[in-house]
């Protein structure tokens, strides 16, 4: 990546040599690009002096470019702290030059440069801006970027609503700049998140429940028709006391079904985001006073091989904006190894998605539980 403040060397993580995603993209180079216009002392520009933050940095692009700067990374996603570690690592720079906060942790109290990637999820940046605006004065530099098919009109109104009068740069390369002019003095709405609402009847043991959700989570305000689907033909109560984990838990919802059905059940949760993490122990405690276990990481890559007798799992098939099943397959992956012999993996996916030749190549066996006209759960074995 070429930037003002050098040409770092990066890669997603993990690392795949098959996979030709690149680390970066326009909206990072632009956003640099205009940092380094805005400081340049030559142009009677500001050095980039104080806490300089970055929000929403997916690869760890941004605060390794700015590594000088020590910068505060703030990040909902396990993957993206690890590829910041490994990049800093790969170009010979200091790891403790990047201070990495996850979006659960507080922030810093003052704020002089807010650099935000915007994400996907318009919930995940009203929760964020919300919790950085104290933090936020007069003088401080705040600039947005993304592509433009990622900002939108109610992108803009959330930056105007909680920060400050903001305004976008012309696109370039298909990307776009969000610059806005902090006002201390806004008086600001109360943070909505996390959100709670009750679930509906007819979906198992957790009919008529309660589903706590942390911005950015998934079908936050509403129960999306896969989990629902997925709930319905879960495999309750067909064995005695086991380990179960719920693999990209999300809220937490299929877990928490799983051990209401069967109290004796050992339920993990296990998500690469933060804030997921936070709504599953959230969801469970909200349900069940149980005992069950919380982590945040890649799948089950910390997980004892043949520990597991059953996994739940309803596989991302995005990673940003991009179209991969590189997600599933390590989730399946992970699956088979954490697998003790005899388990089984369920799986619930859209129909078009062919998880079910993925399944044969890695178990030797796929069956077909049940489907509809939109979506199929499979189940694999472990045979040895």
């Amino acid at each position: 990546m070429t930037t003002p403040w050098g040409e770092p060397e990066l890669t997603r993580f993990p690392e795949d040599r098959h996979n030709r995603l690149r680390a970066w993209d326009a909206s990072d180079t632009y956003l640099l690009s205009h940092l380094a216009d805005l400081t340049h002392p030559a142009e009677g520009g500001q050095p980039l002096d104080g806490t300089v933050v970055v929000v929403g940095d997916r690869w760890g692009a941004l605060v390794t470019a700015l590594h000088a700067h020590r910068p505060v990374q703030i990040t909902d996603s396990f993957l993206t702290q690890e590829a910041t570690r490994a990049n800093l690592t790969r170009n010979g720079l200091d790891a403790d030059s990047v201070r990495l906060l996850t979006t659960q942790d507080p922030p810093p109290p003052r704020i002089d440069v807010l650099l935000v990637r915007v994400p996907k999820s318009l919930a995940l940046l009203e929760d964020q801006l919300l919790r950085l605006a104290p933090a936020v004065h007069k003088g401080t530099v705040v600039v947005g970027t993304g592509m433009v098919k990622e900002i939108h009109t109610s992108t803009l109104k959330l930056f105007e609503r909680i920060l400050g009068p903001t305004r976008t740069s012309l696109a370039e390369k298909k990307a776009r700049l969000i610059l806005c002019a902090p006002d201390p003095g806004l008086t600001r709405p109360a943070n909505p998140w996390p959100h709670a609402y009750t679930l509906p009847d007819g979906i198992g043991p957790v009919s008529g429940r309660t589903v706590v959700n942390h911005a950015g989570v998934f079908c936050a305000e509403r129960l999306d028709i896969g989990t629902r689907f997925f709930l319905q033909h879960l495999p309750y109560g067909e064995r005695g006391a086991r380990r179960v984990v719920d693999l990209g838990c999300g809220n937490g919802v299929v877990g928490t079904a799983v051990a209401l059905a069967d109290p004796e059940a050992e339920v993990l949760f296990v998500d690469e985001s933060y804030q997921a993490e936070a709504s599953a122990r959230a969801t469970y405690r909200a349900n069940t006073d149980g005992k069950a276990e919380f982590r945040v990481g890649d799948g089950l890559n910390d997980v004892p091989a043949a520990s597991v007798d059953l996994v739940l799992n309803n596989p991302p098939f995005h990673s940003h904006q991009a179209t991969t099943d590189a997600t599933a397959w390590r989730m399946f992956t992970g699956a088979r190894r954490a697998l003790r012999p005899g388990g089984e993996l369920w799986v619930i996916g859209n129909r078009h998605l062919g998880y079910h030749v993925k399944l044969r190549r890695l178990f030797g066996n796929s069956q077909l539980v049940t489907s509809d006209a939109k979506f199929v759960i499979l189940k694999a074995v472990k045979e040895s």
